[in-house]
């Protein structure tokens, strides 16, 4: 069987399991989409499902909710709306484990809140986010694991 050329495999450099079926050996970018409002979840799931590459493998609706389902469902990536009630996005970002990429999503513009030193990898608009900016995201996010750090 020939091999692919790399931009044709897996989108998910990162990723941690394989789907099974007609695909095997093409990994999934395992999502956990973490909003307080119906709609813009079930938006965001739509666009996570909608982007080749990319599944959906769970689901909350406050920071807290998204610290106790992360750990079992073990996702690769994290969208994280910022104003969440209890402890907000950029709380529950910041103690999310390490292995997660996490991007915060909003309403706000970027300046309007103080997401330093929380870990996320990017922020996106809700207003912007499609599957080719979450396409983008991730492989921004995939080459920024992959750089050795300064000094090693």
């Amino acid at each position: 069987m020939a091999r692919q050329p790399a931009a044709e495999c897996a989108v998910n450099p990162l990723g941690q399991r394989v789907r099974g079926g007609e695909d095997d050996g093409v990994t999934d970018v395992r999502v956990l989409v973490v909003d307080d409002q119906d709609a813009y979840r079930h938006a965001m799931m739509a666009v996570v499902e909608e982007t080749p590459g990319f599944v959906v493998v769970g689901s909350a609706s406050s920071g807290e909710e998204s610290l106790v389902v992360a750990g079992p469902l073990a996702p690769d990536l994290v969208l994280m709306d910022v104003n969440l009630p209890g402890i907000d996005g950029i709380e529950a970002a910041g103690r999310l484990s390490a292995g997660m990429v996490i991007v915060l999503l909003s309403t706000y513009d970027e300046d309007e809140f103080d997401s330093t030193g929380c870990g996320a990898a990017a922020y996106v608009s809700k207003a912007a986010f499609s599957p080719e900016r979450l396409q983008q995201v991730w492989q921004h996010a995939a080459s920024e694991q992959e750089r050795p750090a300064a000094g090693s």
